[in-house]
């Protein structure tokens, strides 16, 4: 089995340290893998995502990336790591052009500015249409494609996406999804907080289901997709947990 390339271990994190809102997690995530984060509202999954990215206070636990221990490091040092957070809203500079949006994206990559910009207008061909008009005018899945263009010019690793549909159409999600599989085989490693459970699932190697700030059921995704415990937790039962 391939190594971890995320390793988060027993993390424990919120807002207010008596009080954390993910509690004992354990994750891993392998390089070339999409691993998606699931679980009804309030459940945990977008602070953990905050708390790797380093935007939410980590109280124990840890967070490893190729081993190293980067964890409660600051964003912007991750982003040097090789790690890129897209979060789920005020992800794109609205004010902005998309061309000035990819180009923040490569802040730490200037000389490699034209070859990252090529990579991402060949996955977001639309972006190359639409690089002179605002972020802010865009329609919502043409800003996620500049807010995931913009991750991507940092050349990152790991790519977290803090759920990349909210917002869209079934079409639109369709779309992204397919484009996140396109994003996977040009080299990243994602790792998503979804809720569309189906939608995430249908193109995700393994998943994870948070309950209450904990690991409730995580497996391959293909089994996860026929679990009727999912399901289940969906509609607010909360099975005993499993694994598989």
């Amino acid at each position: 089995m391939a190594e971890a390339l995320l390793a988060v271990h027993a993390l424990e994190a919120g807002y207010n340290p008596s009080l954390p809102i993910v509690r004992g997690v354990s994750i891993e995530v392998r390089e070339g893998e999409i691993v998606s984060v699931l679980g009804p509202n309030g459940a945990g999954k977008s602070t953990l995502l905050k708390a790797i990215a380093g935007l939410v206070r980590i109280t124990a636990g840890r967070v490893l990336l190729d081993e190293r221990d980067i964890t409660g490091l600051d964003t912007h040092r991750l982003v040097r790591a090789r790690v890129a957070y897209v979060p789920q809203t005020e992800n794109v500079f609205a004010r902005l052009s998309v061309e000035d949006n990819l180009a923040l994206g490569a802040l730490h990559n200037q000389d490699r500015f034209d070859t990252l910009r090529q990579r991402v207008v060949a996955l977001f061909p639309d972006l190359e249409r639409l690089r002179s008009l605002a972020a802010g005018k865009l329609s919502g899945g043409q800003r996620q494609m500049v807010a995931l263009g913009r991750a991507m010019m940092a050349d990152p690793r790991l790519l977290m996406l803090d759920e990349p549909s909210a917002g869209l159409s079934p079409r639109l999600t369709r779309q992204l999804l397919t484009q996140l599989t396109r994003v996977r085989d040009s080299g990243m490693t994602i790792v998503m907080v979804e809720q569309n459970a189906r939608a995430a699932l249908s193109i995700s190697d393994r998943a994870y289901v948070l309950v209450d700030g904990r690991e409730e059921i995580q497996g391959d995704a293909e089994s996860l997709l026929g679990d009727p415990a999912l399901g289940a937790l969906y509609l607010g039962a909360a099975p005993g947990t499993r694994s598989r």
